[in-house]
């Protein structure tokens, strides 16, 4: 398993001026991709400075390495700009000569609309890609530092204050940050220099958001030695530190972990003896996200209340996922009431957002959650299978009332549904 991908940490200012953005730009590049690059790759523009910039760089990098490019611009149909910004995007691509396409976006209004129109990006632009396997987004040394002081101020630990990874696995899509040793300012005089259009996003000077607010209290805090730069650092070393105390986490997991074929994850009954408190949360929280899916970690609060349960001999639910005691281990899995309902089988669909039905001949049918009735249709039990309990929750394919497939229980032609999370879980903790 390679060590996950590391930005270049942020330069002085004196030598961000002696190297040129072009320069670092194809440093950045060679570090997250080198030396076999893809023939192509994707990139995410919104027509803001920062991305636009980001295209330029590409743009001119491609021309000593021969990389070909598509961009995509996200219209989240949020302020009356954005049509108009999609379109100065597709004129700049259409001006350099790369295929630009527009995808919309609509907020149903649920949930928080930063968060869900972050999300909803992330899913059109991974069901946009297609065969590509990398795409560009253009996060700057900047978006670090308000990052930084943003969850500094809900008071987050090390995971949260470290600095965003360079390369990061979002589904199957590689989103590369070639931008991140790159200040806001300096890629718009990049911009101003080579007369190059881009669009001022009026919310980037609402104090209504929190990341607008850190924004002014960074230009506050330069006078004290706590600007962008100082900030980037601090996160960039976080980021270090963060990897450490995975390497730590998978060693324990080596030691008492083991994952099923089934996707549940099981601790051996003496897991936490001699571990450290901290490394048992680290543990906990991984395998929550790796069996939910989930984005993000659980809450600190619930999460060090289920691992008292645990070391206490007890269990419970959270994060979408149930833990319990079983054959002297413990055993993690997916929470059958927070699984998604069920959907009809068609190309692409993801179901649970962990899914996916990969064998052929289901066309038509339904995959769910086994739930009771299912589980009662299997006269056998595989020896070694998942309990009751776990089995719930796990995915299967339907014709009606009929259970047709569920690979866990020995059901149907076998390795009909995968996990769109590829790689074992060890993997996984090194990586996230």
């Amino acid at each position: 398993m390679p060590w996950p991908a590391r930005a270049p940490a942020a330069r002085a200012l004196g030598a961000s001026k002696t190297v040129s953005l072009d320069q670092r730009f194809a440093e950045a590049m060679g570090q997250l991709l080198g030396p076999d690059f893809p023939s192509e790759i994707g990139l995410a523009v919104s027509g803001g400075g920062d991305s636009m910039a980001m295209l330029t760089l590409a743009h001119n990098w491609t021309r000593v390495w021969g990389v070909r490019l598509r961009v995509v611009t996200v219209d989240h149909g949020l302020r009356p700009e954005s049509a108009d910004e999609a379109a100065m995007v597709a004129g700049e691509c259409a001006t350099l000569g790369w295929p630009h396409t527009t995808l919309r976006w609509h907020w149903d209004g649920a949930g928080n609309k930063m968060d869900a129109a972050r999300r909803g990006r992330l899913a059109l632009i991974d069901e946009w890609r297609g065969a590509l396997s990398h795409v560009l987004m253009a996060h700057t040394r900047d978006d670090v530092a308000e990052t930084f002081l943003m969850r500094l101020a809900r008071g987050s630990g090390v995971d949260g204050l470290a600095a965003m990874s360079a390369r990061r696995e979002v589904g199957g899509m590689q989103v590369l940050r070639p931008c991140l040793d790159m200040g806001r300012a300096e890629l718009r005089h990049y911009l101003t220099v080579l007369r190059t259009p881009w669009a001022e996003d009026p919310s980037n000077e609402d104090p209504a958001y929190g990341r607008v607010r850190m924004r002014r209290l960074l230009s506050e805090l330069q006078a004290e030695g706590l600007g962008s730069d100082t900030l980037a650092d601090t996160a960039a070393r976080l980021r270090d530190d963060r990897v450490a105390l995975a390497m730590r986490a998978a060693t324990i997991w080596d030691a008492v972990g083991r994952q099923s074929g089934w996707g549940g994850l099981m601790l051996a009954p003496d897991w936490y003896e001699q571990v450290e408190t901290a490394t048992q949360r680290r543990l906990l929280s991984a395998m929550m996200r790796f069996v939910s899916g989930a984005e993000y970690a659980p809450r600190a609060e619930a999460l060090e209340g289920l691992r008292d349960r645990l070391v206490s001999g007890g269990g419970g639910t959270l994060h979408g996922c149930e833990v319990i005691h079983h054959r002297g281990r413990v055993l993690m899995f997916r929470e059958a009431a927070a699984v998604a309902e069920g959907a009809v089988i068609a190309p692409g669909i993801a179901w649970d957002g962990r899914w996916q039905v990969a064998a052929p001949g289901y066309a038509g049918c339904t995959i769910r959650a086994l739930g009771e009735d299912g589980w009662r249709q299997v006269t056998e039990k595989p020896p070694g299978g998942p309990p009751f309990r776990a089995a719930l929750s796990l995915p299967s394919i339907w014709r009606g009332d009929s259970l047709l497939a569920c690979d866990a229980l020995g059901v149907g032609p076998g390795n009909t549904a995968r996990l769109c999370r590829a790689g074992v879980f060890r993997d996984f903790l090194l990586s996230h």
